[in-house]
């Protein structure tokens, strides 16, 4: 499955009442660590889609939901669950490091 593009719009229907848990990459198209970031958030798209969904918020296009969420560097992987934020990480991360923060966050 690939990663949704996450809007002001959508993120009540996609996030906030999604059944399963969602992994939000906030972002932008200038920002080096993101680029870096976006194959991994591309894998875990396609390999944990039974278990969660991900998509991606332009934190330049979509500043309120930035603001919202208090994200102040990017790249920024917030996983919700139930609609709440129960897990997050600043910076590029490797792959095990953000598959470890899932699995932490969703044993709960």
């Amino acid at each position: 499955m690939k990663e949704l593009i996450i809007t002001e719009s959508n993120f009540g229907q996609e996030v906030e009442r999604s059944e399963k848990p969602v992994l939000v990459d906030f972002y932008a198209d200038w920002c080096g660590p993101c680029k870096m970031l976006a194959p991994t958030i591309a894998e875990l798209a396609e390999e944990m889609s039974d278990r969660l969904t991900v998509g991606k918020v332009n934190v330049d296009e979509q500043m309120k939901l930035a603001l919202k969420y208090g994200v102040s560097s990017i790249p920024m992987l917030v996983l919700f669950r139930n609609g709440e934020p129960v897990a997050s990480s600043v910076g590029y991360r490797e792959k095990e490091e953000i598959v470890s923060m899932i699995d932490n966050a969703l044993a709960k």
